[in-house]
């Protein structure tokens, strides 16, 4: 059944950003009616900075309210479209979800500046992730989707990452394989289908 569209907003948006992919794959679940607007992080065009003092992406415009921020504006969205809830409905569930987003920031969307300036920094940062992924392998493997039978903002934060793995250099050894099932399983879902930009699409063509 097509999901129903229910309002305007603008989204200016890296197109290859990771943190703009959260917000697109959120809208996408929602099933918001949004006009994508892409531009280059590195040369945002000036009505960006009379919107946003930090002049960056992503930037939501939902009539006169402006939300920047990914997890801002994920829990936003969140709040404003109630179905398909994406965090939990009770206090303690919704601040493990939260901790888990801040953990995976912390530790590991981190490292990617890192990898992707390369050297042997960039070698460390990415033999680090893939420790990580593959010791929380076993967390992958327990349930659909990452410590829940549901969807989540907490894969709205992976799926990004994950996406783009090949683009760093990383293939994940057979330890791992229960993280590659997990990409595999939100990879197909029509909304992350659908929050792709060209160039991310290129990624794994």
């Amino acid at each position: 059944m097509a999901i129903m569209k229910r309002s305007i907003m603008t989204l200016y948006s890296g197109a290859t950003d990771m943190y703009s992919h959260r917000v697109r794959i959120v809208l996408a679940e929602k099933g918001v009616n949004v006009d994508v607007l892409y531009v280059d992080p590195n040369n945002p065009p000036e009505d960006l900075l009379t919107l946003n003092p930090y002049n960056n992406v992503p930037t939501l415009v939902d009539r006169d309210l402006v939300v920047y921020e990914a997890n801002v504006i994920a829990e936003y969205l969140d709040e404003r479209f109630p179905y398909p809830p994406l965090l939990p409905v009770y206090p303690v569930a919704r601040a493990k979800n939260r901790l888990m987003i801040y953990r995976i920031e912390r530790d590991w969307l981190s490292l990617i500046p890192k990898i992707q300036a390369g050297g042997s920094e960039g070698q460390t940062a990415n033999k680090l992730l893939v420790e990580h992924l593959v010791t929380l392998a076993p967390v992958f493997a327990e349930m659909p989707y990452f410590l829940s039978e549901d969807f989540s903002l907490i894969d709205c934060c992976l799926a990004p990452l994950l996406w783009r793995l090949p683009t760093f250099g990383i293939t994940l050894p057979n330890d791992a394989k229960a993280v590659n099932e997990y990409a595999k399983r939100v990879f197909e879902r029509s909304s992350f289908q659908a929050s792709l930009s060209e160039l991310e699409r290129e990624m794994r063509d």
